[in-house]
């Protein structure tokens, strides 16, 4: 699929957060969608149904968090197609290793 066919939805509360991830998408030339909650991301995928090709989803978000997205996106079967890349700000390394497990609960909320 060429870069001019995606368009990629990005969920993420932090506005340097939404910035970073889109620029860079911009810079390539993809065009981007960007939502601060998962409500918002429910409202664009499932109510207006904008055909995105994939979704960047940070996992920490106010009120339904990113797992619980990842599970609805897959459990639709107008959206279970799309790639679903999780991301988070854990900058603590011992904060990381106290959420090894959080690795396979986004890989199985994608799956």
């Amino acid at each position: 699929m060429s870069r001019n066919n995606r368009r990629i939805l990005v969920v993420e509360d932090d506005p340097d957060g939404q910035a970073v991830i889109a620029h860079i998408l911009s810079y390539m030339n993809v065009p981007v969608d960007v939502v601060g909650d998962a409500e918002q991301a429910d409202h664009a995928l499932f109510m207006q149904q904008i055909p995105y090709t994939s979704v960047i989803i940070d996992l920490a978000l106010p009120g339904k968090d990113g797992f619980a997205l990842m599970r609805d996106i897959k459990a639709n079967n107008a959206t279970a197609h799309l790639p679903c890349i999780a991301v988070t700000a854990y900058h603590n390394f011992d904060l990381l290793l106290t959420r090894a497990g959080e690795r396979y609960k986004a890989i199985t909320a994608g799956s």
